[in-house]
Parts: structure tokens; sequence; C-alpha cells
């Protein structure tokens, strides 16, 4: 039965998908999902983290903030040895569809093990709901690392991180590094476009766009 005229999801549909329940969708808005972490002496956009490093530490094989895969992206900073708290969302959401779905192209043992969806079996950490509960963990709980959509990030004044992307520079999180992971989207099959670890020098690497579901045969045109 037909209970909305519309609905918005941050996970995009498949064609069969959308042919089955009879709808069809559309962009509207990008936007970027973002580290956050609670490091004693580490500010905002000091610290550098890869794909790679950030699934071992979901994976739990890294476990501390010292660990030499942390410390050769930043030699310059100057890393506590401090136990790392994983915080991700106890929820299903569409900004851990994007958080997985990157972290499955960026660590083979992440896809192999947990693999991508709005939600998964989490190998480790504290399960906050919503974006605010996830941004509530990280920053009451010494050493956390979690992950938020950018607006919770600069609302709540969080420390985000920097990314190194597929190119291997490091960027941060910004409107330009968000447009410049859209530019070579591909929007011609459904609308269905994952924005994660694109390629472009200044590509921010996890991005994903918010998408308006409409069904295809409307009862009042």
């Amino acid at each position: 039965a037909k209970t909305v005229d519309f609905a918005g999801s941050d996970a995009p549909l498949k064609d069969d998908e959308l042919a089955k329940e009879g709808l069809f969708q559309f962009p509207t808005v990008v936007g970027g999902v973002v580290p956050v972490v609670n490091v004693p002496g580490v500010k905002a956009g000091e610290l550098t983290l890869s794909g790679p490093v950030l699934g071992d530490i979901y994976l739990g094989k890294i476990k501390k903030w010292n660990d030499p895969a942390i410390a050769a992206l930043n030699p310059k900073v100057k890393l506590p040895d401090t136990d790392i708290a994983v915080v991700r969302r106890a929820d299903g959401s569409g900004t851990s569809f994007i958080w997985t779905n990157y972290l499955s192209k960026v660590n083979d043992e992440w896809k192999s093990k947990v693999g991508e969806g709005t939600t998964v079996n989490w190998p480790t950490g504290t399960g906050g709901k919503g974006n605010d509960g996830v941004a509530a963990f990280v920053q009451r709980l010494p050493g956390a690392v979690g992950y938020v959509e950018w607006a919770y990030a600069k609302k709540n004044n969080m420390v985000y991180t920097a990314l190194k992307n597929s190119t291997g520079t490091v960027v941060e999180p910004k409107t330009e590094t968000f447009k410049a992971a859209a530019a070579g989207a591909n929007w011609t099959k459904s609308f269905y476009q994952i924005l994660t670890n694109q390629p472009g020098k200044e590509a921010w690497p996890v991005v994903g766009a918010t998408f308006v579901l409409l069904h295809a045969k409307q009862d009042k045109p």
C-alpha cells in the first residue's frame, strides 16, 4: 500500500529494485561522511588517516593511536599511547551504508568479513543511535573514533581528520572536496551512483548523495 508520497535515502536502489517496487529516484544533495576523533592533543584536521587504516581500526586490528600504521601517515604528529575506542551506529542508516561501502572498496579484509549495508555485523565498537548518538560517544570517550555526516561534525565542533584519497592526496572535508568527488559521477543508470573512493586529486573519499524516491505511477498526478 502507498503510505507515503515520497521518501529519502542515502542508499540508492538498483534498476531491478526500482522496477520491483514501481519507483524512480533522483539525487538531491551531495555530502560527506567524516571520521571524528577524541585523541589527546590532536586538533581538527591535524591527524591524517587512510581507508586501509580505518578498515583495520574498525576490524579491531589496530588498537592504539600510536600504531605504526597511523604513525606512518602522521610523521609530524605526537601520537599518544592511547587505546582506540571504536564508535559506530547502533541503528540502520544511510551514513553507515556510505561508510561501509567505502571500507569495502579500500580494505579487502573488511569486504570479505563484514561488507557493506545500512547495518552490518560490526566486529567491534560502541553503538550510538543516529549521528547525534555517535557524536556524543566520540566526545565522551577518550581515544574514540567515529563517523558522522559533515554537518554534525561542524555543528558539534568535533575534531575531524584528513583522509588520504584514491590518488594518494591528503584532503580535508569541505564543500570543494565533496564537489570534486561528484564531478565525475555518471547518473545515467537510474541515477544509481555511489560516490565513495572516487578519482580526482581533490576528491573527499567518503561522499554520498541523498536520493528522493517517488512512485513511478502517481495516484494524483
